[in-house]
This record gives structure tokens, C-alpha cells and sequence, in this order.
């Protein structure tokens, strides 16, 4: 029997997302990943340099837990449901993105190895890359207040407002990178 590569559809994943925030609701919970890199910092001792790090990082315990599931969750989804099919995108996208960007094997995979390829992570420009990547995440993630998953996922399944305007945020800053910030680097 031969395993099927593909993602779980919408209709199961979508009520899988509902059920985890239903759960961090009724347990009190906030969900988001940028507060786990706080968490370990405070578990390495960071707390005796800031005070932002100088809190109980026990009562966390449940989020590492969460944030150990999704790296996990995310190698199992890669291994076994990710598809190798060809990706579905026109043959203007797909000539666009070679001629314009220097993707030589567009829609050939999810996963462009001009990005994701070896090279990437092996070049200095792609380790300076990852570097200014992280620490523009990192920042943004602080400056707003939370990540896109806290802020989309808990947020907003709150009717926090500050939450849709930081969502609204993170898109716009997304549609500028793919349509400016890409194009200087590729």
C-alpha cells in the first residue's frame, strides 16, 4: 500500500486549530510562538541580565511542550504528507519568477531551492540573509506585541483589536517584501 502525500484538508485542520484555541481559552491560556524564545531565555538565565526575562518561566512549561509538537508536527508533515508533485502556477508566474527573480526550476516544487537548497544555507549571503531575517522577525515579533500566529490565531479569536491591526500589518509588510524587498535580493 502506498502512501498518499498530501496536506490535511481544510475541513479537518481547520477544526483542529478551533479545538486547540477553545482548550487555551478554557485553560487560560495565550497561544503564540515568539513568547517561547522569551521562555527559554528565561530558562537559560537570561533573567539575571533583564528584567524582561525575569519572570517564572515554569508556569510556561506547557508552551516549549507546544513549541517541541509543532517542530515535530513540521518534520512529520514534510516527510510523509508533503506532496512532490509539480506546484500549480501558471506559465506566466512560473517565467516571471525565472526571468525576474532567477528561480530556474519554478513550480517544480513547494520548496524553491534557490531558497530552501543547500546553497542557502551555506553561502554568506544566505546566512546574512537568515541573520537580517531573524532579527527583523524578532524585532517586529516584540514591537508588535506578539507574533503573526499569537496575534492571528489568539488574537483575533479574541476580537482584539490591536491584534487585526498588527494582522494587518504583518500582510502589508508581507506584499512589500514579496513585491519589493524579494526582487533586491534574488
Amino acid at each position: 500500500m502506498e502512501l498518499i502525500k498530501e496536506p490535511w484538508p481544510w475541513f479537518v485542520a481547520g477544526p483542529l486549530i478551533a479545538l486547540v484555541m477553545f482548550s487555551l481559552i478554557y485553560f487560560d491560556k495565550t497561544f503564540g510562538f515568539s513568547s517561547n524564545l522569551r521562555t527559554l531565555c528565561s530558562a537559560a538565565g537570561a533573567g539575571s541580565v533583564s528584567d524582561f526575562f525575569h519572570f517564572d518561566w515554569k508556569n510556561q512549561k506547557w508552551n516549549l511542550v507546544f513549541l517541541v509538537g509543532a517542530i515535530l508536527g513540521g518534520w512529520i508533515s514534510y516527510q510523509f504528507l508533503m506532496d512532490t508533485e509539480s506546484v500549480e502556477i501558471t506559465a506566466s508566474v512560473q517565467q516571471s519568477l525565472k526571468d525576474d527573480l532567477g528561480f530556474e526550476n519554478a513550480g517544480d516544487r513547494y520548496l524553491p531551492l534557490e531558497i530552501f537548497g543547500p546553497e542557502a544555507w551555506t553561502s554568506v549571503s544566505g546566512i546574512g540573509i537568515l541573520i537580517l531575517s531573524g532579527f527583523l522577525v524578532g524585532f517586529g515579533a516584540r514591537y508588535a506585541g506578539g507574533c503573526t500566529s499569537g496575534h492571528a490565531i489568539t488574537g483575533l479569536s479574541n476580537l482584539q483589536l490591536p491584534s487585526l491591526i498588527a494582522v494587518i500589518g504583518f500582510f502589508i509588510g508581507g506584499l512589500l517584501m514579496t513585491y519589493f524587498g524579494l526582487p533586491l535580493i534574488f
